[in-house]
C-alpha cells in the first residue's frame, strides 16, 4: 500500500511556488486504489485525503490526512490500514510535524518527524513490534535540505503549483523524506490530455515520475500521475509499476474545492 500513497505523491520543482491558493480546509479527495492481480486491475482499497483546521496555542495549522483500508473482502488475505499525516501552514504549505501510522497484513510501524528550519534539521521518532509484543523505538535527529518535505506534504503543494508555465519535456528533481531517507524524485511533463473520470471529463496535466538510485519504480514513463487543468488541480488519475506488478489510484469523489 505504502507504494500506492508514494505515486499518489511524487513530483515538484521545476514550476513556481508562491502562496497557497488551491488548497481549502474541509476538502475531501475519495479514490479507488487497483492492483493487477493474475492478469486483471481489481479494486482492493480506498484511499480518502482531507484537510482540516487545527488551531494551536500561538498558530493555526492545516491537517493534511491521508488514509487507506482495504476493502472488508480483501482483509482476510492482506489487511491494510494506514494513516498518513501532515500538519503545515495553511498559507505557504510549509510541513511542521508528520505522523505515519500504518498496519499492513499485521505489521505495524509508527513514523514521526519534527521539522526544525532555522536549522535544517527533523527530530525523528520510529517504532515497530517486536515478535513478543513489545514496541522497538528509535530516535534521531536527521539533516535535510532546506525545501525537503515529506509524502503527504509534498503531494498538496504539488496542486500549488503553476503547472501551466512548464514546457512539454521540462524535467526536474526533488527530495521527499521518507524512512528517515531523503529520496531524489525526477519528475517531466508530457503535456494535457483528456481523461474520463468519475467527477466527469477532464482536461489533464500528465505528469511522468521517476526515483533517482531506486528500483521502486519501474519502466520508461510508465508511472504517470494526472492532475485537472484547472485552478484546483485536482489528482484524478496515477498509473504506477513496481517490482512486483502494476496498479492504478482513481477519483472516486470530490468536494469542498477551492473553485
Amino acid at each position: 500500500m505504502k507504494q500506492v500513497l508514494i505515486i499518489a505523491v511524487l513530483f515538484l520543482t521545476f514550476f513556481s511556488n508562491g502562496q497557497n491558493k488551491t488548497i481549502p480546509f474541509g476538502e475531501k479527495l475519495v479514490f479507488t486504489a487497483s492492483y493487477n492481480m493474475s492478469g486483471l486491475l481489481t479494486d482492493i482499497a480506498q484511499v480518502t485525503m482531507e484537510t482540516s483546521k487545527i488551531k494551536t496555542s500561538s498558530s493555526t495549522l492545516m491537517r493534511l490526512k491521508c488514509t487507506a483500508a482495504t476493502f472488508s473482502n480483501f482483509d482476510n488475505f492482506f489487511k491494510v490500514r494506514d494513516l498518513y499525516e501532515s500538519y503545515v501552514s495553511p498559507t505557504s504549505l510549509t510541513p511542521y510535524l508528520y505522523k505515519r501510522d500504518i498496519n499492513e497484513g499485521g505489521y505495524y510501524k509508527f513514523m514521526q518527524y519534527k521539522y526544525r528550519r532555522k536549522t535544517k534539521t527533523v527530530e525523528s521518532i520510529k517504532k515497530k513490534y517486536r515478535s513478543d509484543g513489545t514496541i522497538w523505538e528509535e530516535k534521531k535527529q536527521l539533516t535535510i535540505n532546506s525545501s525537503t518535505k515529506d509524502l503527504v506534504a509534498t503531494l498538496y503543494t504539488l496542486r500549488n503549483l503553476d503547472i501551466d508555465k512548464a514546457g512539454v519535456g521540462d524535467a526536474s528533481s526533488f527530495k521527499v523524506l521518507f524512512d528517515n531517507e531523503e529520496t531524489t524524485v525526477v519528475f517531466k511533463y508530457m503535456g494535457k490530455e483528456t481523461i474520463s473520470s468519475k467527477i466527469g471529463k477532464k482536461e489533464c496535466y500528465k505528469i511522468a515520475i521517476s526515483l533517482r538510485g531506486s528500483d521502486l519504480l519501474k519502466g520508461n514513463n510508465s508511472n504517470i500521475i494526472w492532475l485537472t487543468a484547472d485552478a484546483n488541480k485536482v489528482p484524478v488519475l496515477a498509473k504506477f509499476k513496481i517490482p512486483v506488478g502494476n496498479g492504478e489510484l482513481k477519483i472516486k469523489s470530490a468536494t469542498g474545492l477551492k473553485h
